[in-house]
């Protein structure tokens, strides 16, 4: 879902990996990033590496600094809610200016990875993980 408020001048848009979902609101502003309503670099406890990784989409035009971002994101882990928060952004980006998307197609940002989790089988152990097999 990605959709543009005219009013209020801001981007909407949804991004995920495995279980994770981030919902991600582009507005424009200093480069401000708030992530569950705390900063971001509070929310990946002051991995900075973690935070410029989210932004990466806004580094790649150079607007890091002209788009305020406000993201409500839950479930999955670190890494899988970082890698939605950079779709959800590519996402907006592309939907506020259309001249952009060729750009972040090229660099594989509006790609979805949708690799999830193999469900546990009946019998085995884990998804594959069957006991071990004894011949005698």
């Amino acid at each position: 879902m990605t959709k543009i408020n005219e009013s209020q001048n801001t981007g909407i848009a949804i991004g995920r990996r495995k279980s994770a979902i981030a919902r991600v609101r582009l507005i424009p502003g200093n480069g401000d990033v708030k992530i569950n309503k705390i900063t971001g670099i509070e929310y990946f406890q002051n991995s900075v590496e973690s935070l410029e990784n989210c932004r990466f989409p806004l580094h790649v035009f150079g607007l890091a600094n002209t788009y305020d971002v406000e993201i409500q994101t839950f479930g999955g882990g670190m890494a899988g809610q970082i890698q939605a928060i950079r779709l959800g952004l590519a996402r907006a980006l592309a939907f506020f200016d259309n001249s952009k998307r060729s750009k972040l197609k090229s660099l594989g940002l509006l790609q979805r990875d949708s690799r999830i989790k193999e469900r546990k089988k009946y019998g085995l152990k884990k998804a594959r993980k069957a006991s071990q097999y004894s011949k005698r």
